[in-house]
């Protein structure tokens, strides 16, 4: 799983909020359980929902915006592209990113890279600098559980039992505040020591929609409380049968392309 975190511009949080979903835009099917999400409901009202919202998970596409700010100067740079997930059989997943454009400090230019995840390789490709790398992150036959707290890369409680994320992390319900997405939920996680998250995360806070019972926006800060990084989701659709296709790179002259290739390391 080195690589995987390694490459944190596209795992640390992009797919973290992987089937976050926004009120006006959601596609998916309610959720099992039938409790009324508000905004009094108790944090592990909020956890059930997740978790139930989770468990129905199947793929998932959304465009994405990811922001990266730096805590000591205020400079940030947001990526903006499209994701695409789909869990697989056997605990197994696949997932695309595509990052368009490039905005810097209000700035914006095209700037095309991607990056898939499949079949046990994580591929990384730079568009303007015609530029490849394909990383085996598994071992042959090693199937990755992309959600599951404690196993994969992603630090969200979706479809996760609320004692397993009593376990990792202090979770709280935060009172709204006036830059909130309007009418959503603010839960905050922070690791507990000891656990695979305390060296990557001070905090972790999340804003559920409670009529579509998902996460809206994520914000992570680093362990130094130097770097923050918000993730946000707009028109998802979820569990619309995705198929081989919407996982394929466009095909290249790789005569005219600086291909690497790294092999499984243990």
């Amino acid at each position: 799983m080195r690589n995987i975190v390694a490459i944190g511009l596209v795992l640390a949080c992009v797919v973290g909020c992987a089937s976050a979903q926004s009120a006006q835009s959601a596609t998916s099917a309610p959720a099992t359980d039938t409790k009324q999400l508000t905004g009094d409901s108790p944090i592990d009202a909020v956890l059930d929902a997740l978790d139930a919202r989770g468990k129905q998970l199947k793929d998932f596409t959304a465009n994405v915006t990811l922001t990266d700010t730096d805590s000591a100067t205020g400079n940030d740079s947001t990526m903006i592209g499209r994701i695409a997930m789909q869990r697989l059989a056997g605990d197994d997943a696949r997932l695309r990113v595509t990052f368009d454009k490039k905005k810097t400090n209000d700035v914006e230019k095209p700037d095309k890279s991607e990056y898939t995840l499949g079949n046990g390789w994580l591929i990384e490709r730079n568009y303007p600098d015609r530029r490849e790398i394909r990383r085996e992150v598994l071992k042959p036959g090693q199937k990755m559980n992309l959600l599951k707290l404690g196993e994969g890369p992603f630090p969200l409680p979706l479809g996760q039992d609320k004692a397993d994320v009593h376990k990792m992390f202090e979770v709280s319900k935060l009172p709204p505040a006036k830059d909130d997405p309007p009418g959503t939920i603010h839960a905050q996680l922070v690791p507990k020591p000891g656990t695979q998250f305390e060296s990557k995360f001070k905090k972790i806070d999340f804003w559920v929609d409670p009529a579509s019972r998902m996460p809206v926006k994520i914000q992570t800060v680093d362990p130094n409380e130097t770097a923050v990084r918000t993730t946000e989701l707009k028109d998802i659709k979820v569990n619309s049968d995705l198929a081989d296709k919407d996982f394929e790179l466009p095909k290249i002259d790789e005569k005219e392309w600086s291909i690497r290739e790294q092999p499984y390391e243990e």
